[in-house]
This record gives C-alpha cells, sequence and structure tokens, in this order.
C-alpha cells in the first residue's frame, strides 16, 4: 500500500428514515466506492433496531468498496436519522461501538439540508407523511412545525388522509356534500363508520398518508372536496417556506414524496423562490461526515 493510500480518508453517509435507510461510500474526491441499502431506520423502533438497520445498510456498502478492516478504520462516517432528536436517543447512538475514525449523528431532516445546499445556509421544507421546516443560518438552527402527527405536520399526506376521511364520515351522516373523492373513501371503509373507528383505533401516520394519492387524485380531477383539502395543503407549504425566509432563510427546497403534487398547488411567489436541490441526504451526512476533519 503506497503512503498516500494508507492516509486517504473515506466518507461514508447514511440516510435512515422511516421508510428506509440509504448508506454511501465516496473517496476523497467524491468518488462513489459502495452503497446499500435496509429497511426502516427510525428511533420509533427502537435504539437497537434502529442501529442494526443502520449497520446493515453500511455494511452492505462496505463490502461493496471491497474494504478490510484497514480501510474501514479511516472511514469518516455521518448519520442521519429520524427521530434523533427523541430524549436519550443521541446519547445511546453515541455510546454504541463502531469500527469507524469518527463517527456523528443528526436528524434526518439535517442531513437532507446540508445536501440540498451543499453545506452552506439554506432551509428545506419536507411535506412526506409528515412535514416539517428546517434551516441553518449563520449558525442559527431554523425549525419550523413537524411535531408529529396529530397534533403538527400540517400539509403533510398523514393531514391530507386525516382531512378526508373526516369529511368522508361527515358526508355519510348527510353533514357535508357527498362527492367522489369521499365516496371512494368510505368505500375503504364498507360504507360503514363503525369499521373507520376500529381503522383509526390501529391507524398510524403511514396508514392516513395512503389516502394522500386518492386525494391529490380527485383534486386533480376536479372534485370540490379534493380541491379544498389540497388548497389547504399548499396553503400550510406557503407558511413553512415564507416563514422560513423571514427568519433569514437565503434559500429554500421543497422536499419529500409530497412536493412534486403539491408544487403546482403553491402560491406564486412562493414557487418562485424555491431551487432545486444540490444533493440528497446521504449527500448531506457525507458533508457531516467531511466536517469531523475540520478540527485536524
Amino acid at each position: 500500500m503506497s503512503v498516500a493510500a494508507a492516509s486517504a480518508h473515506y466518507f461514508l453517509g447514511v440516510d435512515g428514515g422511516g421508510t428506509g435507510c440509504r448508506a454511501r461510500i465516496e473517496d476523497e474526491a467524491g468518488t462513489v466506492l459502495g452503497q446499500g441499502l435496509s429497511g426502516p431506520a427510525t428511533t420509533r423502533l427502537g435504539i437497537g433496531a434502529a442501529w442494526a438497520s443502520v449497520a446493515k445498510a453500511f455494511d452492505a456498502a462496505i463490502e461493496e468498496a471491497g474494504f478490510g478492516p484497514a480501510e474501514i478504520a479511516r472511514i469518516r462516517a455521518g448519520i442521519g436519522l429520524a427521530g434523533i432528536g427523541r430524549k436519550g436517543a443521541l446519547e445511546a447512538f453515541r455510546a454504541i461501538a463502531h469500527p469507524f475514525a469518527s463517527i456523528d449523528f443528526v436528524s434526518d431532516g439535517v442531513g437532507a439540508c446540508l445536501g440540498a445546499h451543499s453545506g452552506q445556509d439554506g432551509a428545506i421544507v419536507i411535506a412526506g407523511t409528515g412535514s416539517i421546516g428546517i434551516g441553518f443560518v449563520d449558525g442559527r438552527d431554523l425549525r419550523v412545525g413537524g411535531y408529529g402527527f396529530p397534533i403538527s405536520d400540517e400539509g403533510s399526506g398523514a393531514d391530507l388522509g386525516l382531512k378526508a376521511v373526516q369529511l368522508a364520515l361527515r358526508a355519510h351522516d348527510g353533514r357535508h356534500e357527498r362527492t367522489a373523492l369521499l365516496t371512494e373513501v368510505m368505500q375503504r371503509f364498507k360504507d360503514d363508520p363503525i369499521e373507520a373507528v376500529a381503522w383509526m383505533d390501529r391507524a398510524t401516520a403511514t396508514d392516513y398518508a395512503a389516502f394522500a394519492p386518492m386525494v391529490i387524485r380527485h383534486a386533480d380531477q376536479g372534485d370540490p372536496v379534493g380541491r379544498r383539502i389540497v388548497q389547504g395543503a399548499a396553503e400550510q407549504v406557503d407558511t413553512f417556506v415564507r416563514v422560513l425566509f423571514e427568519k433569514g432563510a437565503p434559500r429554500l427546497t421543497l422536499l419529500g414524496g409530497l412536493s412534486s403534487p403539491l408544487e403546482p398547488w403553491l402560491s406564486p411567489d412562493v414557487r418562485r423562490r424555491l431551487k432545486p436541490a444540490d444533493g440528497d441526504a446521504v449527500s448531506g451526512a457525507i458533508i457531516l461526515a467531511k466536517k469531523s476533519l475540520g478540527g485536524r
């Protein structure tokens, strides 16, 4: 092995979200050496289960890169994890033994923001199953919303689904006009409110968000209730964006599974100010990993 190879740094980025986990290893030039995938890695599953998913993803990336112990010991790791802000979670992850030169953890949202703006100041609004606004400006962290469904996550897929189910039950009672959207929602419950109540007792944010594509499809087809629900969600996203700009964000990117379908519904002033992401959340985790060299 050459002297240069022996002193080389490698960077591992992991994006651990509620639906899956992605890992990537790059060299100092940014060349991708290995990638890996695994299942959900949110702290809601427990620290052990979340770390097992992260480890499965980075083990696959290490294997693809063909790394042995010598290379692994020169890896600087950055891990973005859903739910890292839960009490005690960060300390628990930092206490786990690892084989790397360094490791650091942030929330999956912070990882996405780092990636979207190449580590520079900026903000993101994520509109997916949940919703949140996150940013960095002059060393300050910005946050808007994202406190969890059903008390927060306005404009999210879960929020769209909740409103559709609420209005479908009202329409069933005759308290609200019954449109094609609301008829289809009630068909999911065999047109029986008791079925909806039984479903509600065990439904998660993800289960509510499963109605979002139906709501958007009907809205795009002109269903008046669908249009009102989607317009309301877009207004919430408009507010996220405007507040983040008011707080000093110099640039903003809209991310998440609902970002594309909601964008046409946003106000013109908001749409004009959005910029595409520079990179993804794994890129952000790699930027985090590289920051460990800053103090050297």
